[in-house]
């Protein structure tokens, strides 16, 4: 079942659990979601969940079985397809009436579609042979959004036989994530993030799933989140030599976005896409010769030109008019919207009380935080029952959590085998450590802060989907982290699906704060405000290295702010007076810029 483009824009990939069963909610609409598949452990909770919900038999797999972690994600994937499959031959069969999922899968698409067109002239059609015949020709139209999956290279443990002898490398966490869904039904997309990982993209290079078939067509695909075009080039080059086409760059905004931020170098959302406007042909021209040599190699026909190539672009999208802009004047081939949807319960899977929550956040209470054990920085929510959970244990003198999954044990501070620096183990040695160095109070009291914030993300972005499906926890494993996008703070009403989508296409308005800036604007913003605390790390002076990147850092940002002064004019869908807004806004932000002064170079 291969997914469709009926719809403008994807629902990206949100947490662990939040989009675990996105598909089975909207993908009869045509609406392309993407799940994640690190949590193996939460995906076999679902799949026994769904099984036992649409009376499909249900044999357990369990962890100790060979190859568990790509059988539970095989296992599942085809699940989800199955059940996928059997609403859309419902929904066909269904008649064209008020509230059917046949009518709203028609009323959801947007008005500049050929399809709602063609939808429009049969409502409209008095001769009821004929409105019957385009009814029936409007039935094969009908099509599923994609079961796309996310796998998060970093996230690649080494994993180990009953015995404690390390199993062969195509066992590690990505590499099964990624078997796992090779070996499925789905004929959909792989999206890479967080960067190259030599491993995962050796491993790609010997899967035949990804070559073309005779008639060139991919069954799967490879799609890669990327940061800037630097990204895209030196990814996609690599994968091409091994004969994997890149069918999608999916751009992400460094920091406004939900999740794990990766933040650029100062670089920004519009200059990013400004290259990539100027340089997509360029692009896939020089991947289309290395791939042609490989597939040569390989003894495998390739097509004369280029394989399609999209390019799509998420986070902080929040109006219409945002929307259309990068499809019409970026030509991007299509957008994501994820936090927005976390306030939509057709959608996704949140539990009712973290979707109360989100709901009555305002801009103060997103932040970046140091929660992730891996290091990088993550957003947040203040007051989730997760921050709470992390709270009452150092007050009760317990900080850290229990380690089970261990999904990001990666730290080999004190132990020759990698532990997470969420876990009681990690926190209890580490804390002990810094005690015994005689820190100055001040100093100590924020290093211990630094330790004991991190969150066991294995298993409190998971919960939320246990929750929902009607499991029974204990009070302490409730405790559910949320990690949206800042742009969830302007909106607040729990909305429906349709409701949502009829913001995107422009038909309604959702938005909670009317003379919200534009999301470049707001992009920046947050960048400046890194930059800002990046200094304040670096307390009384900076190395040679650290100076050199704060100064990058701020020459990228001075050259995004004269690309916006060069863009703003061409932002003709919105009024001359947001125009003007935009032009005050970005004059107030270079001022603010050019405060921003550096510590002293230490002296080396």
């Amino acid at each position: 079942m291969t997914g469709s483009t009926v719809h403008t824009f994807h629902i990206p990939v949100l947490g662990l659990s939040f989009s675990i069963d996105t598909p089975v909610r909207v993908a009869r609409f045509g609406i392309s979601s993407v799940i994640s598949i690190v949590d193996d452990v939460l995906i076999e909770q679902m799949r026994k969940h769904y099984s036992l919900k649409h009376g499909e038999s249900y044999h357990p797999i369990s962890s100790r079985e060979e190859d568990s972690r790509a059988r539970r994600i095989a296992a599942y994937l085809n699940l989800l397809n199955q059940i996928v499959q059997k609403q859309i031959a419902e929904l066909k069969a269904s008649a064209f009436e008020s509230g059917s999922d046949l009518v709203k899968y028609f009323e959801m698409l947007a008005d500049h579609s050929p399809l709602k067109a063609a939808y429009r002239r049969m409502v409209h059609t008095n001769d009821p042979s004929h409105k019957l015949a385009l009814q029936d020709v409007l039935r094969t139209q009908v099509v599923p959004g994609a079961i796309d999956v996310n796998i998060m290279t970093k996230l690649d443990k080494v994993n180990s036989a009953k015995n404690g002898e390390p199993l062969p490398q195509e066992y590690s966490d990505a590499v099964a994530s990624l078997r796992g869904f090779l070996r499925s039904d789905v004929q959909s997309s792989a999206i890479l993030s967080a960067g190259l990982n030599p491993r995962l993209f050796s491993y790609l290079g010997k899967c035949a799933e990804f070559l073309p078939a005779g008639d060139g067509e991919l069954k799967k695909k490879i799609v890669l989140k990327v940061s800037d075009f630097r990204s895209a080039q030196i990814q996609g080059k690599l994968l091409a030599k091994k004969g994997i086409w890149v069918s999608e760059f999916r751009i992400e905004s460094g920091l406004n976005c939900g999740g794990h931020a990766f933040a650029t170098d100062g670089s920004l959302l519009g200059p990013i896409l400004e290259e990539f406007r100027v340089k997509r042909h360029e692009l896939a021209g020089e991947l289309h010769q290395l791939y042609r040599a490989a597939l040569q190699e390989k003894g495998v026909a390739c097509p004369d030109g280029p394989q399609p190539v999209r390019i799509t672009v998420q986070g902080g999208i929040g109006t219409a008019q945002e929307d259309e802009f990068l499809r019409t004047y970026y030509g991007v081939d299509g957008t994501g919207w994820g936090s927005p949807f976390l306030l939509v319960p057709e959608a996704t899977n949140v539990d009712d009380a973290t979707r109360e929550l989100l709901s009555r956040a305002t801009r103060e209470d997103f932040y970046l935080s140091g929660a992730s054990p891996l290091g990088i920085p993550f957003n947040n929510l203040r007051g989730s029952a997760s921050e709470k959970k992390i709270r009452r244990r150092v007050e009760e003198g317990r900080p850290g959590s229990p380690c089970t999954k261990k999904f990001l044990v990666t730290n080999t501070e004190f132990t020759k085998e990698p532990i997470c620096t969420a876990s009681r183990q990690y926190q209890d040695l580490k804390i002990k450590q810094l005690q015994s160095l005689h820190l100055p109070q001040d100093e100590l009291k924020e290093r211990l802060e630094r330790v004991v914030e991190k969150s066991c993300l294995c298993e409190d972005l998971a919960v939320s989907a246990i929750l929902t499906s009607g499991s029974t926890l204990t009070k302490e494993a409730r405790a559910v982290a949320v990690c949206p996008g800042p742009n969830l703070a302007y909106f607040s009403k729990i909305a429906s699906l349709e409701e949502m989508v009829g913001h995107i296409y422009g038909r309604v308005q959702l938005l909670s704060v009317m003379n919200r800036p534009n999301m470049f604007i707001n992009e920046l913003r947050l960048y400046i405000d890194y930059l800002k605390a990046e200094i304040q790390k670096m307390l009384d002076s900076v190395t040679a290295r650290q100076h050199d990147y704060l100064r990058t850092f701020k020459a990228n940002l001075q050259a995004g702010l004269e690309y916006y002064h060069s863009l703003i004019p061409k932002l003709v869908e919105e009024t001359e007076q947001y125009r003007e807004k935009m032009r005050g806004q970005v004059l107030e932000l270079e001022r603010e810029l050019s405060e921003i002064v550096f510590p002293p170079r230490a002296v080396e």
